[in-house]
């Protein structure tokens, strides 16, 4: 065999060695591309017209269970494929991100007063980021599970393993956001998610061959302590005259809290609080008229929340620019046009929508006493972390997270300052080695709400890792 020959024989296997990696390659990627293109959303019934993509759908996450969560993700406005990637949680635990991070506070629709349709939020987080909006745990508006034993002994833990499978699982779905940088938010009982996920995500990188680029978290009227969430929280109530003296000293004489479950006379000392004194307000914004619970055109029942860290009674009543935003969420989500288009409820699950699920709610299983000793790690990890916090909520207020807070022991590198949107202060803010506090002024429980310029500011300095302005 001459030089010639082998020449030829060489090029050829070079050949087709190439064509079957070219091959496999496509092939693929058509499969990945098929998933993907089966989640894309043409459009919802009502929407205006938008130029960024939209996809949702189901992921699952413990297949001999059967638990799927739902996801909604809303891509960038401009140059999606060079933006960050941020994933939102709401919290209760029990409620709907699709319903309060999607449709109230950052996502880029808002549901019209006869839940016919959506209108654009100027204000939407997608002008910087791509949103993933997650329904966790399974059980929380669209995400299911085929145990039903599931729903009443889900915790923290569970939550926290599920979705970073829901995050390797579906960054397999959408590989071009394999290495984008990752954050992650929310608000409420997310102050559990938030730093629990992250933590899961670091556990899972030092030993995966491929890591998830997560870069930074910020939570919002965050539950973070047990015990100085609860000592805030009536130091707030009695500071904010929405309580007695009397009242005021009872409760910090009387109460342990330490406990995870008070005593009866302490539970009797808070619903008389909230019955006798508070009157008919929106304890999620102090100074919002609540939404009338009488007006006949909806059949809506109110969620009697129960915060695992403070157990007592409180209604989930909504404020803000519209007060009744909650009652439009639960109409418009439960249309079969609706679902359809979200490739949405594909199981036929056996109950309505709804923004938050008291059975997860009231059976919640386990949960942290403290996240502070998770924000100390990932601040030894270089995580960024942002806490904030509307000033005019009294569920988890700015009290409670300033004690808590306070434990940590950090340093100050920029040191406490008004910062300003559109000439106007938005709030005030302070910088510590490793961790940024800032408050909006002027905002309740979902700050996005009740201050959405703010709100958008205040992401748009957490993503590009820059101090609030200071006019």
């Amino acid at each position: 065999m001459d030089q010639r020959h082998i020449f030829v024989i060489v090029m050829l296997s070079i050949f087709m060695f190439l064509f079957k990696q070219s091959y496999c390659s496509t092939t693929v990627n058509k499969s990945g591309g098929e998933e993907e293109e089966g989640d894309r959303i043409l459009e919802l019934p009502g929407q205006p017209k938008v130029s960024f993509k939209q996809f949702s759908g189901y992921v699952t996450v413990n297949h001999v269970a059967g638990r799927a969560l739902f996801y909604w993700l809303t891509e960038a406005t401009h140059n999606p494929l060079t933006k960050p990637l941020l994933i939102w949680l709401n919290g209760g635990p029990g409620c709907s991100s699709v319903a309060y991070g999607a449709s109230e506070e950052i996502g880029p629709f808002r549901i019209n007063k006869t839940a016919s349709g959506l209108y654009a939020n100027k204000f939407s987080w997608n002008t910087v980021a791509n949103l993933l909006f997650l329904e966790a745990p399974a059980g929380v508006g669209f995400s299911y599970t085929n145990q039903s034993s599931d729903l009443f002994d889900t915790g923290d833990r569970r939550t926290a393993e599920d979705s970073l499978e829901f995050i390797i699982q579906w960054l397999k779905r959408f590989p071009r956001y394999k290495n984008r940088e990752l954050y992650i938010s929310g608000e409420s009982y997310a102050g559990h998610y938030v730093p629990q996920l992250a933590k899961e995500i670091l556990a899972y990188n030092a030993k995966a061959k491929y890591h998830i680029n997560l870069k930074g978290i910020m939570v919002g009227n965050a539950v973070t302590d047990n015990y100085y969430d609860n000592l805030g929280t009536v130091t707030y109530w009695w500071s904010h005259a929405m309580i007695s003296d009397q009242t005021y000293k009872q409760l910090i004489s009387t109460c342990d809290f330490h406990r995870q479950k008070e005593s009866d006379e302490c539970e009797s000392l808070y619903s008389y609080a909230m019955d006798q004194e508070f009157g008919n307000i929106d304890q999620y914004n102090i100074y919002a008229s609540p939404c009338n619970n009488s007006d006949p055109t909806y059949s809506f029942t109110r969620h009697a929340m129960q915060l695992p860290h403070r157990r007592h009674k409180g209604f989930r009543q909504l404020s803000g620019y519209d007060p009744c935003s909650e009652k439009y969420a639960e109409i418009y989500y439960n249309r079969v046009d609706v679902q359809k288009a979200l490739h949405a409820n594909t199981t036929s699950i056996s109950y309505k929508w709804t923004a938050c699920s008291e059975v997860l709610n009231r059976n919640w299983n386990d949960t942290e006493v403290s996240i502070l000793p998770i924000y100390r790690h990932l601040i030894a990890h270089g995580i960024r972390v942002w806490v904030f916090s509307g000033d005019v909520d009294s569920v988890v207020p700015v009290t409670a997270t300033r004690y808590s807070l306070e434990q940590l022991k950090l340093a100050t590198k920029i040191p406490w300052y008004p910062w300003y949107v559109k000439n106007q202060v938005g709030g005030w803010t302070e910088v510590y080695e490793g961790l940024t506090f800032a408050t909006v002024r002027g905002a309740g429980h979902e700050v996005p709400l009740f201050k959405p310029r703010a709100a958008l500011q205040l992401f748009k300095s957490f993503i590009a890792g820059n101090p609030l302005p200071r006019y």
